[in-house]
């Protein structure tokens, strides 16, 4: 999936100034419901987010049908960079199938 060429919004939808950080920020991530992906998903998550307490900041939700695992991880977001750095990791990782 190519990202639009828009310069001054980093390759993403929202722009800078709707975002204060630091803040809280969620974001959901699908992806098989295995015991790999939850730690795959929490170890990209602690190298950009090095304050990330996975005891109190995952929610889990699997799907209907039990074959998928969505996840909502809550980041301490202290840039602009660092939610692009971590969304580019995770939806970069062939265990995930859709990042928000």
């Amino acid at each position: 999936m190519s990202q639009p060429d828009n310069p001054g919004q980093g390759g993403s939808a929202l722009p800078d100034d709707l975002i204060q950080y630091p803040s809280d920020f969620p974001i959901k991530v699908m992806g098989p419901h295995t015991d790999e992906f939850v730690e795959v998903v929490l170890t990209i998550t602690r190298t950009h987010d090095p304050v990330f307490d996975p005891s109190t900041r995952v929610e889990r939700r699997p799907s209907s049908s039990g074959n998928y695992l969505g996840l909502t991880i809550t980041v301490t977001a202290t840039s602009r960079e660092q939610l692009d750095n971590l969304y580019r990791a995770l939806s970069g990782h062939p265990m995930v199938k859709y990042v928000l």
